[in-house]
């Protein structure tokens, strides 16, 4: 199988050159409705024959393919991205989820300690991703993976994306690695118990139980754990190392030095008083501090590990999750600094505002998008700048209103 697997890598790199080919000017289609997407599908079928699948597995696969207008909206309210970070961790690491990990570390300890041993991947931050991914295993998702894929391909929001992810997930079916009845996960197209997409199934998903193939969906996870820690490995995962640690600043500190993900050498922030807030900071090489509520919430260094959990979802959000829900399990107690909760996270149009508001102010080079990224971080730290406000590019409702 392991020869299967990378060819069926290298299709998907094939098909990700032949999905880039842009649609006719003028080719008009229904947007939203069940017929809009039949009609996609008969222009998508020429493109994944194109890249390699058979017109068999095409028609019994995409027969039941249906459009999904749950899926659609879900796409418009992730949680990592339209909630503060406080409430999102109130959810993502509550007690219960604690309870759960510290319950499934002791059901698949010995699994869990073979996996790290092979791949240097600590046991806890997998079974963190395990806990949010499906509720250990709980909620794998019972949406069927073509339908969601094709959805939100044709919806068009990051269409090449998810049309490369269909053409994943046909692969894997043409290789008879899984059935299209089982082929289920969630709205966004994720599968099994650490929710792989299928691209990152065909590069990554590993047989650690042997018997074949890889399998992320059944109820042996097994398979999924071990893929996980090969993921996280692949993308530079460093053995014995942390993820991040909370730390506290001194009085005065430069604030413009968060949040551009720069590394410093430990001894570089530890003479600018940055000390651990709980214990004594692991003697990581390179750090950068991360302020993901602005200067009134808990700060961190973050380590290159962190950049390794980013690589399965870049929300800050998500990754601090992972992190702390990981240290919990293993027995750590919560954030010693208080999260600013009488902040609200900004709509989608006020974010779209602010944008537009940076734009004419002359700091900003992005787009108005309402997406919050590293661009207008920077923007809202160099008007916080010259409003001589405290430069933690924590984006408010007060940095809008001043910016009104």
């Amino acid at each position: 199988m392991r020869g299967l697997f990378a060819f069926l890598k290298a299709g998907l790199a094939v098909a990700l050159m032949a999905l880039a080919v842009p649609v006719a000017k003028g080719q008009e289609m229904q947007v939203g409705t069940e017929a809009g997407l039949q009609d996609w599908i008969t222009g998508f079928r020429a493109r994944a024959l194109a890249a390699g699948i058979s017109s068999a597995t095409f028609e019994t696969a995409m027969a039941d393919v249906h459009f999904r207008p749950d899926v659609v909206e879900r796409d418009r309210k992730q949680d990592e991205f339209t909630k503060t970070i406080w409430d999102y961790l109130d959810k993502a690491v509550s007690d219960d989820r604690i309870a759960a990990g510290q319950k499934a570390l002791k059901q698949h300890g010995p699994l869990l300690d073979q996996i790290e041993a092979r791949y240097g991947v600590d046991r806890h931050v997998v079974l963190a991703i395990w806990g949010l991914e499906s509720a250990y295993g709980a909620v794998r998702g019972d949406i069927p993976t073509l339908s969601a894929l094709a959805t939100l391909a044709y919806d068009g929001r990051r269409g090449d994306f998810f049309e490369a992810e269909l053409v994943g997930a046909l692969r894997i079916l043409q290789a008879r690695a899984v059935t299209p009845a089982r082929m289920l996960g969630s709205w966004a197209g994720a599968m099994g118990h650490t929710q792989f997409m299928p691209s990152s199934f065909l590069a990554y998903a590993v047989d650690y139980d042997g018997n074949g193939k890889p399998d992320v969906w059944g109820d042996d996870p097994t398979d999924a754990l071990a893929s996980t820690a090969a993921y996280l490995a692949n993308f530079g995962w460093k053995k014995g190392g942390r993820w991040g640690d909370e730390v506290t600043l001194p009085q005065g500190f430069d604030y413009a030095l968060a949040g551009n993900r720069t590394q410093k050498p430990l001894s570089a922030w530890a003479a600018l008083g940055v000390r651990g807030a709980a214990a004594d900071l692991l003697p990581e090489a390179w750090a950068a501090l991360l302020l993901p509520a602005g200067a009134r919430g808990p700060a961190f260094l973050v380590y290159d590990n962190f950049a390794a959990i980013e690589a399965y979802n870049k929300a800050d959000s998500y990754v601090i999750a992972v992190g702390h829900l990981a240290d919990r399990i293993r027995g750590a107690g919560p954030f010693t600094a208080h999260w600013p909760r009488d902040l609200r996270a900004l709509t989608l149009p006020e974010r779209i505002e602010m944008q537009s508001l940076l734009l004419r102010a002359g700091v900003y080079g992005g787009e108005a998008d309402g997406k919050i990224g590293p661009l207008t971080l920077s923007a809202v730290k160099s008007f916080q700048k010259a409003q001589g406000l405290i430069p933690d590019g924590y984006p408010s409702l007060d940095i809008l209103n001043r910016l009104r």
